[in-house]
């Protein structure tokens, strides 16, 4: 009687609530805000989208008592260390990543829940989202990793298509809920073939188990692998993967577009980094070479594709920065590649670049945001003469894209780049050094043409552009706000590129 009593209690574990309280309160308030919605009046909505920022916020601030990074919970009983859930500075750098991203997001888009989109179910669906993305850092099993990253996928599907009546809306939301799928299907038959041939889902486990597998299931081992690198990377928009990313920014509402950038591509590089590093180093032979091949062929479609956009096509703005994103994306995916021929080390030049292009690239989407209320089809060309009108958001619109380029004075991007640069070389990857390089110019010409365009005057008797604003309209407070945090933030960075440096060095496993 003793010993099943004992055995009873052995199987039963405290949940550390506080470790898991960042992805808790982001979903317990948008449980809250769902609710809420179905009783408060019209006039009151508005309360909703504070609601949410205030919830975000309190899950950023939740970080602040894990910032050591030594937590874990739901752990198992057997006597081994294998946890499901790990707060370590990984985890942390990238929910601060991806929170952050929720909130600003939030902020720039109180002015589109006023008119364009259904306030509560808006509300509800980002802070889904942005819990599943924050739950995904933090897992350390298959299972778990899976589910996170289909709760940060699906609520995403339908803010894409929260537009109702608007066919480039619920156009997009299809490629994107389709492709999704299909991507979802291919990474859940390369977890199973996994967990046959080693009879575990936690990802330490899966390491030790790939590294004696029998001869019989090797093939088996290797198609899972292969299979499951596949799913992530088609969440991180890499090539070929990536077909889906130019026609569902544009039909997205900006905001969202812009939360697809920024949160929807760390979920899929923190998966990516998760499998490879931590569950599958055995295997680092195979998918090394595989995601160096890849990085290549997406920064280079990415910014190729982006130079061919016309400026007066409809909408060559948001393609623009669609095609920048995939480019941005090959940047992204060298550090991980590199990690495969050196060390794990390798990994904090992904996080320090991941945290860099967070902000620029959305406060690209806030200024972009902010020309659509006067230019819907947002033409690269509706920014001739933006200075003219709004000098604050020229400005700043140039330093954003010239941090994309890497360009002073714009340091951070710089440096960033530097370090993605450098982790290839210490790997011995020098090819891809250079086709990084190649890249990197050819991106300087679209970013630096659109900068120019700023500041360029509109020919003499023509009116197109920014200059066509017969009134100038005050800029809504939210966007304003979105616009100055996103600025000032790159402008601290670059002053001290030392701080996101040594944060994301710290963010080893």
């Amino acid at each position: 009687m003793t010993v099943a009593a004992d055995s009873v209690t052995s199987l039963v574990q405290s949940v550390d609530w506080l470790a898991i309280a960042p992805p808790t309160i982001t979903a317990v308030v948008g449980l809250i805000i769902l609710v809420v919605d179905l009783f408060i009046e019209e006039r009151r909505k508005p309360l909703l989208g504070a609601l949410a920022i205030a919830g975000l916020a309190a899950a950023i601030v939740s970080l602040l008592p894990l910032r050591k990074g030594d937590r874990s919970t739901f752990c198992l009983t057997n006597g081994t260390d294998a946890c499901s859930y790990t707060a370590d500075h990984f985890t942390l750098a990238i929910q601060f990543l991806v929170l952050g991203g929720a909130l600003l997001t939030a902020v720039l888009s109180l002015t589109y829940t006023r008119k364009e989109l259904p306030a509560g179910e808006f509300w509800f669906l980002l802070l889904s989202s942005a819990a599943g993305a924050a739950l995904l850092p933090a897992s350390r099993d298959l299972a778990t990793l899976v589910v996170a990253l289909e709760v940060a996928s699906l609520p995403a599907f339908a803010l894409v298509g929260l537009r109702r009546g608007d066919r480039l809306s619920s156009e997009a939301a299809l490629k994107f809920f389709l492709s999704s799928v299909a991507a979802t299907a291919v990474t859940l038959l390369g977890v199973s073939f996994v967990y046959a041939a080693t009879g575990t889902l936690h990802l330490t486990q899966v390491a030790a188990g790939l590294e004696n597998v029998p001869g019989q299931l090797d093939t088996l081992a290797k198609a899972g692998v292969a299979l499951t690198l596949v799913g992530f990377a088609f969440k991180t928009a890499a090539v070929p993967f990536h077909f889906w990313v130019p026609d569902t920014y544009v039909g997205a509402p900006l905001p969202i577009a812009g939360y697809l950038s920024v949160v929807g591509k760390a979920v899929g590089f923190t998966g990516l980094i998760l499998v490879t590093v931590i569950a599958f180093p055995g295997y680092a032979d195979i998918w090394g070479p595989a995601l160096a091949v890849l990085a290549a062929l997406t920064m280079t479609a990415g910014n190729v594709a982006a130079l061919r956009q016309q400026a007066t096509r409809a909408w060559s703005a948001v393609r623009l920065l669609a095609w920048s994103s995939v480019g941005q994306a090959g940047y992204l995916l060298v550090p991980i590649a590199a990690a495969a021929y050196s060390s794990d080390d390798q990994i904090g030049a992904t996080v320090a670049y991941a945290l860099m292009y967070a902000v620029v690239n959305l406060g690209a989407f806030a200024v972009a945001a902010l020309v659509a209320r006067t230019h819907p089809q947002n033409r690269i060309s509706d920014y001739r003469g933006l200075y003219a009108t709004r000098p604050a958001a020229a400005l700043a619109m140039g330093f954003f894209l010239l941090c994309l380029a890497g360009l002073p004075p714009g340091i951070i991007g710089l440096f960033a780049k530097v370090t993605v640069f450098s982790s290839a070389v210490d790997a011995g990857l020098g090819w891809l050094a250079v086709v990084m390089g190649v890249n990197v110019v050819i991106a300087l010409y679209y970013y630096l043409q659109w900068t120019a365009l700023l500041f360029r005057a509109a020919p003499e008797g023509a009116v197109t552009g920014a200059e066509a604003e017969p009134v100038r309209r005050r800029a809504p407070a939210p966007v304003t706000v979105a616009i100055a945090l996103t600025a000032a933030g790159g402008a601290v960075l670059s002053g001290y590129p030392q701080l996101v440096l040594r944060f994301a060095a710290d963010t080893l496993f």
